[in-house]
């Protein structure tokens, strides 16, 4: 009988049925992918990117999508509370509207209301952002939270882990949260200390068990560090050698930050709150319990808006508030960023805007820690360049920093980069500040930056050059994944 079994097995395997039933299976399994492709209102660029794979390249494309492709997952969402951060109950503020339509626009695209009583102080170097990292840590009497993409076993991070650990075990509440695949082998042995003198630590949606609720694509690439629930550091630096450490390193990146006290600070610490009970499964009342609306109080000039963007924020308001700051322009508009791959709307509004007479200028790195992001902006630069826009190189090695100034009326800055990924997929976080000292003390950082870099020759795309500009147009073609 097993005889007959194991013939009749191999009469099937060897007449193409099993390998027929794969491609059917593979086909619907495609269909459905582009179907609820379809159904998520992506960026056109985007959704077009994937159909290519999909459809071309379904051996590829499929298992690709399943592992990365996600973007707003219906289920995440549902376990992920809605993020709109709100201040304590029992405070209260004068308002103002310093930011008059970006600040409408943002708050009408999900985001919280502007917050005026604020100190903003700019961190330029990753010294100064350590240091004061350590300072406050030290100097914390109840809470410190932590989260951040990357958390390096170098010395950086074992300085911080070190500190973080003698404030656990003085019964300071120590909460760290790492994202499981920026920080998947440090998240490991390296935060021992951390737990063994009480404190906690805990890892966002970690890949391995797989589940169909999250996505290897969905990173949490927020970084903050709030103190007291009153007082945040805000910007682009992971704990790591290359971004911030105790004295100079010459192959330290150029990376900007800052220290945020008032109630912008209490609403930094919500976007915390959020993400650590969603990745620990925590109470979010027993993590609020304790926080006084004194944390709130007016300590400053600035006024401030914390816009969050990612999977669990309705809408896209960060990408909102940056067309509609773009569109405000009336002299200037200069964009810093490490990766420059924006959609079509975005870049028209650039080219329209330069077209316009107004002073358009985009910093970018010479060449970044990703050569094929480098590729892929090729087409974007040469685009604005035409236009009548500033292309600025930075040569000195890794831009880092993410910064928007336009006019004197409004900054941004945070950790999102000028790319699809950011503004679509990742969890991000930043800050649009309306006050005129803060954006000035920007533009003059961003003046200082410029000092540094070499204006971008115009790029003609000779028929010599067949690798590179099919290099550039598959790129292109791929950016959305990116």
């Amino acid at each position: 009988m097993n005889a007959e079994i194991r013939d009749f097995l191999g009469k099937v395997l060897a007449s193409g049925y099993i390998a027929h039933l794969f491609a059917i299976a593979g086909f619907l399994l495609a269909f459905f992918l582009v179907a609820r492709l379809m159904s998520e209102k992506r960026a056109p660029a985007n959704t077009f990117a994937w159909l290519l794979v999909i459809i071309l390249v379904p051996y590829v494309g499929v298992p690709l999508y399943l592992l990365i492709g996600g973007r707003k997952l219906r289920r995440l969402i549902k376990r992920k509370t809605q993020l709109h951060p709100e201040l304590p109950v029992g405070s209260s503020y004068p308002r103002v509207l310093l930011g008059g339509p970006i600040a409408h626009a943002l708050t009408g695209a999900g985001a919280s209301p502007s917050v005026p009583g604020n100190s903003l102080k700019l961190l330029l170097t990753g010294e100064d952002e350590f240091n004061l990292l350590a300072k406050h840590i030290l100097e914390a009497k109840h809470t410190i939270h932590i989260t951040t993409f990357i958390f390096k076993r170098d010395e950086t991070g074992k300085k911080i882990v070190e500190l973080l650990a003698q404030r656990a075990r003085e019964g300071v509440k120590v909460r760290v949260l790492l994202d499981a695949v920026g920080c998947l082998i440090s998240s490991m042995n390296l935060m021992n200390p951390i737990r063994d003198a009480g404190g906690e630590v805990g890892r966002f949606m970690p890949v391995i068990p797989f589940s169909s609720s999250g996505s290897a694509n969905l990173r949490n690439h927020r970084k903050i560090a709030i103190f007291d629930h009153a007082t945040a550091i805000l910007g682009g630096r992971n704990i790591a050698k290359e971004y911030m450490g105790p004295s100079y390193f010459k192959q330290r990146w150029c990376d900007l930050g800052a220290e945020i006290k008032g109630p912008a600070a209490a609403l930094l610490n919500e976007v915390f709150i959020a993400d650590w009970c969603f990745a620990t499964k925590q109470n979010p009342d027993a993590v609020h319990r304790g926080i006084s609306p004194a944390v709130a109080e007016l300590v400053g000039e600035s006024e401030l808006q914390v816009v969050a963007s990612g999977p669990d924020v309705k809408g896209d308001p960060l990408y909102e508030g940056i067309v509609a700051s773009i569109q405000e322009a009336d002299k200037n508009i200069t964009i810093v960023t490490p990766y420059f791959i924006p959609d079509e709307v975005l870049l028209r509004s650039l080219i329209v805007k330069a077209r316009a007479g107004k002073e358009v200028t985009l910093i970018v790195p010479l060449h970044s820690n990703h050569p094929i992001t480098d590729f892929a902006r090729r087409y974007y630069m040469r685009e604005l360049k035409k236009a009548g826009a500033k292309i600025l190189l930075y040569p000195r090695g890794m831009l880092h920093a993410k910064a928007i100034i336009v006019d004197e009326r409004v900054a941004v800055f945070g950790s999102a980069n000028f790319d699809l990924r950011s503004l679509f997929v990742n969890f991000e976080v930043c800050v649009f500040s309306y006050s005129k000292a803060d954006v000035q003390s920007l533009r003059t950082w961003a003046n200082e930056l410029m000092s540094q870099c070499k204006e971008a020759k115009p790029e003609r795309r000779g028929r010599t050059r067949l690798l590179g500009s099919l290099a550039e147009d598959l790129s292109r073609l791929l950016a959305p994944l990116l």
